[in-house]
């Protein structure tokens, strides 16, 4: 199972691809178009040129996860556009384009902030 998390680095491929591919054309597609290291546990999506599907892969240390979703009617109309090869998300903006949703428009808190420290406080 794949558990999505905060931490973790998604990119989306922004052209779509041939869904023919298995692993390892996939992972040659982020070595050579997307221009990243697929062993480097980065979460990456793919569309195919229709946008009815999203295919994810991810390496998590022992080997490759491959996903796919198939919408049953519609298609994602709410992909990343052009400009660069990749576009960067965040988990939830991921969940909310695994869902149809826009991406573009969740808000979240910051994936960290500073917390005061009561100990430092009481020393002052």
């Amino acid at each position: 199972m794949i558990q999505l998390t905060p931490h973790m680095r998604i990119l989306v491929a922004v052209e779509p691809v041939d869904f023919r591919a298995g692993i390892d054309a996939l992972a040659g597609i982020c070595r050579q178009r997307l221009q990243a290291d697929p062993f480097a546990g980065t979460l990456f999506v793919f569309a195919n040129r229709r946008r009815t599907a999203v295919r994810v892969l991810v390496y998590d240390g022992q080997g490759f996860w491959l996903c796919t979703k198939r919408l049953s009617s519609g298609r994602f109309a709410c992909w990343p556009g052009a400009g660069a090869a990749t576009h960067p998300l965040l988990a939830c903006q991921l969940q909310a384009l695994l869902m149809g949703g826009d991406p573009s428009g969740v808000k979240a808190a910051p994936n960290w902030r500073q917390l005061p420290n009561p100990a430092y406080a009481a020393a002052a």
